[in-house]
């Protein structure tokens, strides 16, 4: 009991931590709308390691009800989350959180219809996701997939494969990737798990330095600019 009451705390002084607007723990339980969510998930998931599935799931569609925050209560999630502005976020059922996470709105950790050699559905669909990770507003991590420590996810990203840690992300536009003459069974989030990387920040960085060195030198081999 007493590691639940220091867990319940540790998710408290998160929201002090990384939200100036909340000064002190009455303010964070009385007006964080994230952890509240956070804590009905605890009650849930304790319940659900418990074999009481149906109540756990009723309790979970309760806070999701009052929270607009959807974790499912097989999730597994470390100490010290913390979800800002709360409404809209989802949280699917294999879905595995490190320690000091933060979530903005609107993240969804998303199951992806992942089939195994004998076609069928794997257990595993939800992200894993690593400690001292922090995941914008908007932001889509889909598929049974390993977000690593330290790692910064932009708003609005789209990530579909393993990030590697203390890396920071971006999102990328939709683009054709499959031909569904050829696979026309139900993929959820609209995804087989066969879909092209994330595009990183770091990645980006080094693209763009390439490109400069090539215009530099295009620049260089012009006439004009050749030394007499």
């Amino acid at each position: 009991m007493e590691s639940k009451y220091k867990l319940i705390l540790q998710d408290i002084d998160a929201v002090i931590a990384r939200d100036p607007a909340t000064r002190n723990r009455t303010e964070a339980v009385l007006l964080s709308s994230g952890l509240h969510a956070i804590l009905i998930y605890r009650l849930s998931h304790y319940l659900w390691k418990r074999n009481f599935r149906l109540t756990s799931r009723i309790i979970s569609q309760i806070g999701r009800f009052l929270t607009g925050v959807e974790i499912h209560p097989g999730a597994r999630i470390g100490k010290g989350f913390f979800i800002d502005h709360g409404m809209g976020v989802v949280i699917g059922e294999t879905a595995e959180i490190g320690n000091n996470v933060t979530l903005y709105h609107d993240v969804t950790l998303g199951g992806t219809t992942v089939f195994d050699k004998n076609g069928k559905v794997t257990t595993k669909r939800h992200p894993t996701i690593g400690n001292n990770v922090i995941i914008g507003s908007g932001s889509q991590v889909l598929g049974p997939i390993k977000v690593g420590n330290n790692v910064k996810i932009g708003s609005n990203a789209i990530v579909t494969k393993d990030v590697a840690p203390d890396t920071t992300v971006i999102g990328l536009a939709a683009h054709r990737v499959e031909d569904l003459k050829k696979n026309r069974r139900f993929c959820a989030y609209g995804l087989n798990g066969e879909v092209e990387e994330c595009i990183s920040a770091d990645s980006l960085y080094q693209e763009v330095r390439a490109l400069r060195k090539e215009l530099e030198e295009i620049k260089k081999s012009r006439p004009e600019n050749r030394e007499n």
